[in-house]
């Protein structure tokens, strides 16, 4: 008898931590959901002109911070485009929405033009970071598949 007992009682113990693992794992799950936007410039600023063209770009912000920045097709001479992005993508990526606004970013020497349009769509890109919700983003982001392809 006082080993059932015994039995019972670890096991009601074990359901009970179990019951309460499951509860307290919800609560962190939730926490930890990531809120992930991504907003393609080539709308927004497609009068923003570098030295051959529009560079549109893909910016990604992952729960307000600046995670990526995809430079998408363009008409730019891949040698500026690349001192351009070297030197101006680093300076926004781990930044807030906020620090990023406020950031005056250096340029590329040699590739004025190149950086002074991506620094332009990074800017134009993160004044609709608040303001987009997630039907606009899933269109931003069927709108950037289709020019990649």
């Amino acid at each position: 008898m006082k080993k059932t007992i015994i039995i019972a009682a670890i096991m009601l113990l074990v359901a009970g931590t179990s019951s309460l693992d499951a509860r307290t794992k919800k609560k962190s799950t939730a926490k930890k959901a990531a809120t992930t936007q991504v907003i393609y410039t080539g709308d927004i600023a497609k009068k923003v002109i570098g030295y051959n063209g529009p560079i549109p770009l893909n910016i990604t912000i992952k729960n307000g911070v600046i995670e990526n920045i995809e430079v998408l097709d363009n008409q730019e001479s891949p040698g500026y485009l690349k001192r351009a992005t070297a030197k101006v993508l680093p300076q926004y990526i781990g930044k807030t929405v906020a620090e990023a606004k406020k950031l005056k970013a250096d340029v590329a020497t040699g590739a004025t033009y190149s950086s002074d349009a991506i620094i332009k769509n990074i800017q134009m890109g993160l004044e609709q970071a608040k303001s987009t919700s997630s039907k606009k983003k899933s269109t931003a982001q069927k709108k950037a598949a289709k020019k990649r392809h």
